[in-house]
């Protein structure tokens, strides 16, 4: 029998393998390489962090941070270099979340029985 954790190494190094990943690579490239449309991700991650950690400590978002998240959604949307990225790592994410959703079946299994 395997061991577990050289079967998670070896998903682990398939992952980076995989087309998805190596197509959200490229994306990430192409933003670093364009100065504006990093600096428009990057703000983007900040903000995203500050209304995470609002939200987990049961603060409300205010009316100014609701109209900053507005209006940096719309530049994302707008922006080709940023958009592509944030479709390319949905694509990843769906991958992970199927492999999350095989790998959490014996305890599905566990509890449906």
């Amino acid at each position: 029998m395997a061991n577990i954790y050289d079967t998670a190494n070896q998903l682990e190094r398939e992952l980076r393998e995989s087309a998805q990943f190596q197509d959200l690579r490229g994306a990430f490239d192409r933003l670093k390489a364009n100065e504006e449309a990093y600096a428009l991700f990057k703000e983007f991650q900040t903000l995203q962090q500050t209304l995470q950690q609002k939200m987990m400590a049961g603060e409300e978002m205010s009316e100014e941070e609701a109209q900053q998240a507005q209006t940096l959604s719309q530049k994302i949307q707008e922006d080709e270099v940023v958009s592509d990225l944030m479709q390319k790592e949905q694509a990843f994410s769906l991958v992970a979340n199927d492999l999350n959703r095989i790998i959490m079946g014996p305890v599905r299994d566990l509890y449906e029985a």
